[in-house]
Protein backbone atom coordinates (compact mmCIF):
# COMPACT_ATOMS: atom_id res chain seq x y z
CA UNK A 1 0.00 0.00 0.00
CA UNK A 2 0.85 3.39 -1.09
CA UNK A 3 1.69 5.81 1.44
CA UNK A 4 2.63 9.34 2.33
CA UNK A 5 6.04 10.55 1.70
CA UNK A 6 7.40 13.38 4.31
CA UNK A 7 10.45 15.10 3.26
CA UNK A 8 12.03 17.07 6.29
CA UNK A 9 15.30 18.82 4.94
CA UNK A 10 16.32 20.88 7.44
CA UNK A 11 14.97 18.93 10.91
CA UNK A 12 16.37 19.78 14.90
CA UNK A 13 16.12 18.42 18.09
CA UNK A 14 13.87 20.60 20.16
CA UNK A 15 15.26 21.68 23.36
CA UNK A 16 12.99 23.15 26.27
CA UNK A 17 14.41 25.00 29.19
CA UNK A 18 11.88 26.04 31.67
CA UNK A 19 12.89 29.22 33.81
CA UNK A 20 11.38 31.00 36.02
CA UNK A 21 11.47 33.90 34.45
CA UNK A 22 13.84 35.74 31.52
CA UNK A 23 16.22 38.00 32.70
CA UNK A 24 18.35 39.79 30.84
CA UNK A 25 22.41 40.40 31.17
CA UNK A 26 21.73 38.17 34.56
CA UNK A 27 22.16 34.00 34.79
CA UNK A 28 18.79 32.29 34.16
CA UNK A 29 18.14 29.43 36.18
CA UNK A 30 17.19 26.18 34.35
CA UNK A 31 14.27 24.56 36.27
CA UNK A 32 13.87 21.41 33.46
CA UNK A 33 14.91 21.09 30.17
CA UNK A 34 13.05 18.33 27.93
CA UNK A 35 14.35 17.07 24.27
CA UNK A 36 12.84 15.68 21.32
CA UNK A 37 12.85 15.32 17.57
CA UNK A 38 11.33 18.54 15.70
CA UNK A 39 11.52 20.54 12.96
CA UNK A 40 8.36 21.01 10.68
CA UNK A 41 8.49 17.69 8.57
CA UNK A 42 9.01 15.97 11.59
CA UNK A 43 6.32 17.19 13.09
CA UNK A 44 4.12 16.49 10.04
CA UNK A 45 5.62 12.75 9.79
CA UNK A 46 4.71 12.43 13.53
CA UNK A 47 1.28 13.53 13.42
CA UNK A 48 0.82 11.20 10.37
CA UNK A 49 2.13 8.52 12.03
CA UNK A 50 -0.27 9.52 15.27
CA UNK A 51 -3.44 9.53 12.88
CA UNK A 52 -2.63 6.03 11.20
CA UNK A 53 -1.65 6.99 7.77
CA UNK A 54 1.88 5.25 8.13
CA UNK A 55 3.90 7.89 6.51
CA UNK A 56 7.59 7.38 5.34
CA UNK A 57 10.26 10.21 6.44
CA UNK A 58 13.12 11.17 4.05
CA UNK A 59 15.65 13.24 6.46
CA UNK A 60 19.20 14.20 6.05
CA UNK A 61 21.19 13.86 9.18
CA UNK A 62 24.63 14.83 10.70
CA UNK A 63 26.97 14.89 14.18
CA UNK A 64 25.69 13.67 17.41
CA UNK A 65 22.25 15.65 17.01
CA UNK A 66 21.44 13.61 14.02
CA UNK A 67 22.31 10.25 15.87
CA UNK A 68 19.71 11.89 19.12
CA UNK A 69 17.05 12.58 15.99
CA UNK A 70 17.42 9.34 14.56
CA UNK A 71 17.37 7.51 17.72
CA UNK A 72 14.43 9.28 19.17
CA UNK A 73 12.51 9.19 15.80
CA UNK A 74 12.83 5.14 16.25
CA UNK A 75 12.38 4.95 19.70
CA UNK A 76 8.30 6.85 18.42
CA UNK A 77 8.01 4.05 15.03
CA UNK A 78 8.73 6.43 12.56
CA UNK A 79 9.67 5.00 9.41
CA UNK A 80 12.46 6.44 8.12
CA UNK A 81 15.40 7.09 5.50
CA UNK A 82 18.68 9.04 6.29
CA UNK A 83 20.98 10.46 3.97
CA UNK A 84 23.85 11.05 5.94
CA UNK A 85 25.58 14.50 5.92
CA UNK A 86 28.96 16.16 7.29
CA UNK A 87 27.68 18.51 9.12
CA UNK A 88 25.72 18.27 12.86
CA UNK A 89 22.19 18.72 12.61
CA UNK A 90 20.58 21.90 14.69
CA UNK A 91 19.02 22.17 18.17
CA UNK A 92 16.27 24.26 18.36
CA UNK A 93 15.85 25.71 22.11
CA UNK A 94 12.43 27.38 23.32
CA UNK A 95 12.95 29.44 26.28
CA UNK A 96 9.41 28.87 28.39
CA UNK A 97 9.20 30.79 31.20
CA UNK A 98 6.80 30.33 34.18
CA UNK A 99 6.40 34.16 34.87
CA UNK A 100 4.43 33.85 30.58
CA UNK A 101 5.76 34.13 26.93
CA UNK A 102 8.37 31.99 25.31
CA UNK A 103 11.97 32.94 23.59
CA UNK A 104 12.91 30.62 20.49
CA UNK A 105 16.11 30.32 18.97
CA UNK A 106 16.91 28.49 15.73
CA UNK A 107 20.21 27.54 14.37
CA UNK A 108 20.24 27.63 10.25
CA UNK A 109 21.53 24.47 10.66
CA UNK A 110 24.32 22.41 8.23
CA UNK A 111 25.12 23.85 4.80
CA UNK A 112 24.48 20.49 2.17
CA UNK A 113 27.58 19.87 -0.25
CA UNK A 114 26.49 19.21 -3.88
CA UNK A 115 26.64 15.73 -3.30
CA UNK A 116 24.59 15.33 -0.46
CA UNK A 117 22.09 17.37 -2.21
CA UNK A 118 22.49 14.51 -4.60
CA UNK A 119 21.94 11.85 -2.47
CA UNK A 120 18.55 13.74 -1.15
CA UNK A 121 17.22 13.72 -4.70
CA UNK A 122 17.96 10.81 -5.63
CA UNK A 123 16.28 9.41 -2.62
CA UNK A 124 13.29 11.35 -2.91
CA UNK A 125 13.00 10.22 -6.77
CA UNK A 126 13.32 6.48 -5.62
CA UNK A 127 10.59 6.75 -2.87
CA UNK A 128 7.81 8.39 -4.93
CA UNK A 129 7.33 4.96 -6.51
CA UNK A 130 5.51 3.64 -3.40
CA UNK A 131 4.08 7.20 -1.92
CA UNK A 132 0.40 8.39 -2.08
CA UNK A 133 1.43 12.28 -1.31
CA UNK A 134 4.70 14.07 -1.23
CA UNK A 135 5.00 16.66 1.93
CA UNK A 136 6.99 19.08 1.67
CA UNK A 137 7.46 21.02 4.97
CA UNK A 138 10.24 23.27 6.67
CA UNK A 139 13.14 25.74 5.27
CA UNK A 140 15.78 24.72 3.35
CA UNK A 141 19.22 23.62 4.43
CA UNK A 142 22.16 25.98 3.62
CA UNK A 143 24.00 24.87 0.30
CA UNK A 144 20.31 23.81 -1.38
CA UNK A 145 19.00 26.54 -4.23
CA UNK A 146 16.01 28.55 -3.38
CA UNK A 147 14.32 26.96 -5.98
CA UNK A 148 15.22 23.23 -4.73
CA UNK A 149 11.15 22.57 -3.71
CA UNK A 150 9.72 23.75 -7.18
CA UNK A 151 12.26 21.51 -8.54
CA UNK A 152 11.04 18.56 -6.05
CA UNK A 153 7.42 19.20 -6.74
CA UNK A 154 7.99 19.04 -10.83
CA UNK A 155 9.91 15.63 -9.89
CA UNK A 156 6.59 14.57 -7.69
CA UNK A 157 4.68 15.24 -10.67
CA UNK A 158 6.19 13.62 -13.13
CA UNK A 159 6.03 10.58 -10.94
CA UNK A 160 2.18 11.31 -10.61
CA UNK A 161 2.64 11.98 -6.99
CA UNK A 162 0.61 14.98 -5.67
CA UNK A 163 2.90 17.42 -3.44
CA UNK A 164 1.17 19.55 -0.47
CA UNK A 165 3.94 22.02 0.89
CA UNK A 166 4.47 24.33 3.47
CA UNK A 167 7.22 26.67 3.60
CA UNK A 168 7.79 30.71 3.27
CA UNK A 169 9.60 33.55 1.83
CA UNK A 170 12.00 33.31 -1.31
CA UNK A 171 11.04 29.46 -1.51
CA UNK A 172 7.57 29.45 -1.37
CA UNK A 173 7.37 32.23 -4.28
CA UNK A 174 9.57 29.87 -6.38
CA UNK A 175 7.60 26.64 -5.65
CA UNK A 176 4.19 28.09 -6.02
CA UNK A 177 4.80 28.46 -9.64
CA UNK A 178 5.94 24.18 -10.24
CA UNK A 179 1.54 24.01 -9.12
CA UNK A 180 1.80 21.82 -5.70
CA UNK A 181 -1.44 20.10 -5.49
CA UNK A 182 -2.23 21.91 -1.83
CA UNK A 183 -0.25 25.12 -0.30
CA UNK A 184 -0.76 25.92 3.27
CA UNK A 185 0.57 29.34 4.09
CA UNK A 186 -0.20 31.19 7.18
CA UNK A 187 -1.79 34.71 7.27
CA UNK A 188 1.79 36.24 7.77
CA UNK A 189 3.09 33.91 5.17
CA UNK A 190 0.41 34.97 2.86
CA UNK A 191 1.34 38.50 3.66
CA UNK A 192 5.00 37.94 2.59
CA UNK A 193 3.84 36.75 -0.83
CA UNK A 194 1.02 39.70 -1.51
CA UNK A 195 3.56 41.61 -0.58
CA UNK A 196 0.44 43.67 1.71
CA UNK A 197 -0.73 43.70 5.05
CA UNK A 198 -4.15 41.78 5.37
CA UNK A 199 -6.06 43.33 7.82
CA UNK A 200 -9.33 40.96 7.60
CA UNK A 201 -10.48 37.18 6.54
CA UNK A 202 -11.94 39.24 3.86
CA UNK A 203 -8.29 40.23 2.55
CA UNK A 204 -6.73 36.88 3.18
CA UNK A 205 -9.34 35.50 0.90
CA UNK A 206 -8.50 37.33 -1.52
CA UNK A 207 -4.98 36.34 -1.79
CA UNK A 208 -5.85 32.91 -1.43
CA UNK A 209 -8.00 32.72 -4.91
CA UNK A 210 -5.55 34.84 -6.76
CA UNK A 211 -2.57 32.14 -5.11
CA UNK A 212 -5.16 29.20 -6.01
CA UNK A 213 -5.57 30.43 -9.33
CA UNK A 214 -1.56 30.65 -9.99
CA UNK A 215 -1.26 26.63 -8.64
CA UNK A 216 -4.20 25.80 -10.32
CA UNK A 217 -5.13 23.82 -7.35
CA UNK A 218 -5.90 24.00 -2.96
CA UNK A 219 -4.88 26.88 -0.41
CA UNK A 220 -5.40 26.18 3.31
CA UNK A 221 -4.56 28.83 4.80
CA UNK A 222 -4.42 28.79 8.36
CA UNK A 223 -5.59 32.08 10.57
CA UNK A 224 -4.33 31.04 14.10
CA UNK A 225 -7.04 31.08 16.68
CA UNK A 226 -9.47 31.54 13.98
CA UNK A 227 -8.97 28.13 12.18
CA UNK A 228 -8.45 28.01 8.53
CA UNK A 229 -9.58 28.80 5.14
CA UNK A 230 -10.29 25.72 2.50
CA UNK A 231 -9.98 27.24 -1.04
CA UNK A 232 -10.38 25.90 -4.96
CA UNK A 233 -10.64 28.75 -7.24
CA UNK A 234 -11.41 26.19 -10.10
CA UNK A 235 -13.75 24.03 -8.65
CA UNK A 236 -15.16 27.10 -7.05
CA UNK A 237 -15.05 25.83 -3.60
CA UNK A 238 -14.27 27.65 -0.48
CA UNK A 239 -14.94 26.71 3.31
CA UNK A 240 -14.29 28.87 6.34
CA UNK A 241 -13.81 26.38 9.80
CA UNK A 242 -13.48 28.25 12.95
CA UNK A 243 -11.70 26.67 15.81
CA UNK A 244 -13.08 26.12 18.83
CA UNK A 245 -12.20 27.83 21.83
CA UNK A 246 -9.91 25.60 24.00
CA UNK A 247 -7.58 26.52 26.73
CA UNK A 248 -4.08 27.17 25.01
CA UNK A 249 -0.83 26.45 26.36
CA UNK A 250 1.21 26.33 23.62
CA UNK A 251 1.15 27.15 19.87
CA UNK A 252 4.49 25.17 19.04
CA UNK A 253 3.72 22.43 15.96
CA UNK A 254 -0.06 23.17 15.27
CA UNK A 255 -0.12 24.52 11.74
CA UNK A 256 2.07 21.12 11.13
CA UNK A 257 -0.88 19.22 12.90
CA UNK A 258 -3.16 21.03 10.57
CA UNK A 259 -1.42 20.05 8.02
CA UNK A 260 -0.98 16.41 8.65
CA UNK A 261 -4.70 15.74 9.36
CA UNK A 262 -5.37 17.44 5.89
CA UNK A 263 -2.59 15.06 4.40
CA UNK A 264 -4.22 12.15 6.23
CA UNK A 265 -7.76 12.56 5.25
CA UNK A 266 -6.69 12.95 1.23
CA UNK A 267 -4.09 9.77 1.61
CA UNK A 268 -6.97 8.13 2.72
CA UNK A 269 -9.30 9.64 -0.19
CA UNK A 270 -11.82 11.86 1.88
CA UNK A 271 -13.87 15.09 0.79
CA UNK A 272 -12.27 18.20 1.34
CA UNK A 273 -14.54 19.22 3.96
CA UNK A 274 -13.66 16.43 5.88
CA UNK A 275 -10.01 17.67 5.02
CA UNK A 276 -10.43 21.26 6.69
CA UNK A 277 -12.30 19.63 9.71
CA UNK A 278 -9.99 17.31 10.78
CA UNK A 279 -7.18 20.07 10.14
CA UNK A 280 -8.46 22.50 12.52
CA UNK A 281 -9.37 19.68 15.18
CA UNK A 282 -5.80 18.45 15.43
CA UNK A 283 -4.50 22.31 14.91
CA UNK A 284 -6.74 23.23 18.03
CA UNK A 285 -6.24 19.57 19.97
CA UNK A 286 -2.32 20.22 19.79
CA UNK A 287 -2.78 24.00 21.22
CA UNK A 288 -3.39 22.11 24.25
CA UNK A 289 -0.59 20.00 24.74
CA UNK A 290 3.13 21.02 25.44
CA UNK A 291 5.48 21.27 22.79
CA UNK A 292 6.80 18.19 21.32
CA UNK A 293 3.53 16.36 23.09
CA UNK A 294 0.53 14.84 20.86
CA UNK A 295 -3.03 14.46 22.31
CA UNK A 296 -4.85 11.30 22.24
CA UNK A 297 -6.96 10.50 19.38
CA UNK A 298 -10.02 10.48 22.00
CA UNK A 299 -9.22 14.09 22.91
CA UNK A 300 -9.05 15.25 19.02
CA UNK A 301 -12.32 13.27 17.91
CA UNK A 302 -14.00 15.49 21.19
CA UNK A 303 -12.27 18.63 19.76
CA UNK A 304 -13.96 17.80 16.39
CA UNK A 305 -17.03 17.84 17.37
CA UNK A 306 -17.19 21.53 17.82
CA UNK A 307 -15.04 22.48 14.79
CA UNK A 308 -17.77 25.19 13.10
CA UNK A 309 -17.66 24.93 9.11
CA UNK A 310 -19.62 28.28 7.01
CA UNK A 311 -18.90 29.56 3.76
CA UNK A 312 -16.90 32.63 3.46
CA UNK A 313 -19.00 35.97 3.40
Amino acid sequence: MKQPLVLALNPSVDVEWRVPQVRWEEKNDVLSERRWPGGKGVNVARWLGHLRARPRLLIPLGGATGREMEAGLKRMRVALDVVPLRESTRANVIVTAQAGGQLRFNPLGPTLSPEEWKAVFRQTKSSLSQASLLILSGSLPRGVAVDAYAELIRLADDAGVRTLLDCDGPRFVKAVKARPFLVKPNWHELEQWAGRGLRSIRDVRQEAKRLSKLTRGWVLASLGERGALLLNDALNFELLAQSPAVKAVNTVGAGDALLAAVANQIHRGQAPEKWLVSGVAAGSAATCCVAGVLPSVQEIAKVRESVLVKQVS
